[in-house]
């Protein structure tokens, strides 16, 4: 979303290919999505990444996380207008989200790293909860004592602050199915903080 489609394709390119100059033994790719194209650029252009790190034949483990909890309080991400407004508004407050912290994304990365004989190839999309904007807000209400702040925003003015892809993902995920299964992280990481459990460390 910093260097647009072309130009975050352009950098994963040139990591590849020093990857394969280098001769690593295990690249870990920080992919996201589905895992197939679906028009979402930020999505779709690690595909085209991930495509010529195979033509490269490199070693590679593909780490797939759909949505940060972060999204949730990181100001970069302006979440009064993004994650309490907007979000909801054009995904659907009710839709299933599929949920993962940072610090979880980063101790399943140093695992994967660990062990290669086990995750060399493996293509493992991440979520340790299942929860809709709805609940998430409804959780943050129950652990923080009120709700969180809400600015309502039109989509359009929003688009003037970020990349337009943004809004364009959560318009797709308004109406397509997206993997909802939670074993394939806990089984790498069992204590995979829920939301709940996230949110509790955010009061501290």
């Amino acid at each position: 979303m910093i260097s647009g489609f072309e130009g975050e394709v352009r950098q994963g390119k040139n990591v590849a290919d020093a990857a394969k100059a280098a001769g690593i033994a295990h690249l870990v790719h920080g992919s996201a999505g589905t895992g197939y194209e679906t028009g979402v650029g930020s999505w779709d252009s690690k595909l085209a990444v991930r495509e010529h790190m195979r033509d490269l034949g490199l070693p590679v483990t593909e780490l797939r996380p759909m949505a940060f909890m972060e999204l949730m309080t990181d100001r970069g991400y302006f979440p009064p207008v993004s994650a309490w407004h907007l979000m909801p508004k054009l995904m659907g407050a009710d839709r299933p989200v599929v949920w993962i912290s940072v610090d979880d994304l980063g101790a399943i990365a140093a695992r994967v790293f660990a062990d290669p004989e086990r995750f060399l190839g493996a293509d493992i999309p991440l979520a340790a909860d299942v929860r809709s904007m709805a609940e998430c807000r409804e959780l943050w209400r129950e652990v923080m004592g009120k709700p969180p702040r809400r600015f309502p925003m039109p989509v359009w003015l929003f688009e003037r602050f970020v990349d337009p892809d943004l809004t364009h993902m959560w318009r797709w995920l308004r109406t397509e199915d997206i993997p909802l299964e939670t074993a394939p992280t806990l089984e790498i990481l069992p204590s995979a903080a829920t939301v709940r459990e996230w949110l509790i460390r955010q009061r501290h």
